[in-house]
């Protein structure tokens, strides 16, 4: 079959979209925070109250606000990692998103016992940022004869299961003239290409072989079932289990416990994106999963509830 001249050339723009769009698709998005060390040696913490235990993390609006070098170094690292295609999360505006926010939550109660969202600050910011990998940075100042230098330690773990996925460490060359955000700069440009290609490579697992998550299954006490009850000549169980081998990515997850009245999943790979290029997390998988168990032949009541980004629980028999 001959192709005229407008054929080939529709074809070579179609091929190229294609590629454009698939190039795109295959960076991750990140979001670049100071670490916890750094905000513990200068007490940029603060505490919450996670269902009666009281815990401390990170308070990165205040470390924004008052240290003045933060915006600084992060701006630095932001653009190494722009310069090498990577989109990133402004990580002081979803803060401020958070914030505006945060009196609606706090009004937010179940329907039933009358509990509050228990969500620790960085979930908020993960669950509103979305990004697929969070980068930390650590940093200290040395004095020395030659002037001063930095010491860093760069790591970036998935912002699904907080996996640590790269790491890098160094110091850079003493100076008198160059104030910290650049002495660290160039401290991280010398030792960035490798902790580059370990977060790629860890992208590039995840897009060919899906993003990991925990997804939990529960009963309530009160039910009158149990997750063994036979329905039509089967269990509950072996039902969901079926589920999530249809719907995973490549079949691949592990059934790591499994009794009448819970069943953990582990490892459990879903898709990066959906239909429209939207980012899947662990809720909107996890909801697919609901709708089923909630449809014939089940007809079940069913309460779904996450953990940060990466964990669902769906707990049978009430909401």
């Amino acid at each position: 079959m001959k192709l005229n001249t407008k054929s080939i050339v529709i074809v070579a723009v179609l091929l190229a979209t294609s590629l454009t769009v698939f190039g795109q698709a295959k960076k991750p998005t990140l979001m670049i925070l100071p670490s916890d060390n750094w905000c513990t040696q200068r007490y940029f913490m603060t505490e919450f109250d996670n269902q009666g235990t009281k815990k401390k993390v990170p308070n990165y609006k205040q470390a924004f606000q008052e240290d003045t070098e933060l915006r600084q170094v992060i701006s630095k690292i932001s653009s190494l990692m722009v310069n090498r295609g990577f989109p990133l999360k402004d990580v002081e505006q979803e803060l401020k998103n958070i914030e505006s926010r945060t009196a609606e939550d706090n009004m937010t109660t179940s329907t039933t016992s009358g509990s509050s969202i228990a969500e620790s600050p960085l979930d908020k910011l993960k669950n509103q940022a979305k990004a697929d990998i969070i980068i930390q940075i650590w940093w200290k100042v040395n004095k020395t004869e030659q002037g001063k230098s930095v010491s860093f330690i760069l790591e970036a773990f998935d912002a699904y299961t907080s996996k640590l996925i790269a790491s890098s460490t160094g110091n850079g060359t003493p100076s008198d003239k160059e104030i910290v955000a650049v002495l660290l700069e160039k401290a991280i440009l010398a030792n960035i290409d490798p902790f580059v290609a370990q977060v790629q490579a860890h992208f590039d697992d995840m897009f060919n072989n899906g993003r990991e998550i925990l997804v939990t299954v529960k009963r309530w006490d009160s039910w009158n079932k149990n997750l063994e009850t036979e329905i039509n000549g089967e269990e509950i169980t072996d039902y969901i289990n079926k589920w999530m081998k249809d719907n995973t990515v490549k079949g691949r997850f592990n059934m790591s416990d499994a009794t009448e009245n819970k069943i953990r999943f582990e490892q459990v790979r879903i898709p990066l994106y959906d239909s429209n290029s939207q980012a899947i997390d662990a809720r909107q998988f996890t909801k697919s999963l609901q709708k089923y168990l909630k449809a014939a032949p089940f007809n079940f009541e069913v309460k779904l509830m996450t953990r940060g980004l990466g964990e669902a629980i769906l707990v049978v028999g009430e909401k």
